[in-house]
């Protein structure tokens, strides 16, 4: 996500501690906050998927997805 992004929703965060935001500005906030989770989520799972274990006896496998056993 761009920085930019990422400052608006800080600055949106500040707003509304100082004073009640507008409806447009509630739903940009909104819209900038799923899109800021979305992107993390993303790059969480990325991350995962390019994770590795290796077993004592060197040999590596794909870190299973949640409920999934390894083969």
């Amino acid at each position: 996500m761009e920085k930019a992004k990422i400052d608006r929703i800080n600055a949106l965060a500040r707003l509304a501690k100082e004073r009640a935001l507008t409806g447009e500005e509630l739903a940009e906030r909104d819209a900038l906050r799923k899109e800021y989770i979305a992107a993390f989520r993303r790059g969480t799972i990325e991350l995962l998927e390019n994770t590795w274990i290796q077993t004592p006896d060197g040999k590596k496998h794909p870190l299973p997805r949640k409920g999934k056993r390894p083969e």
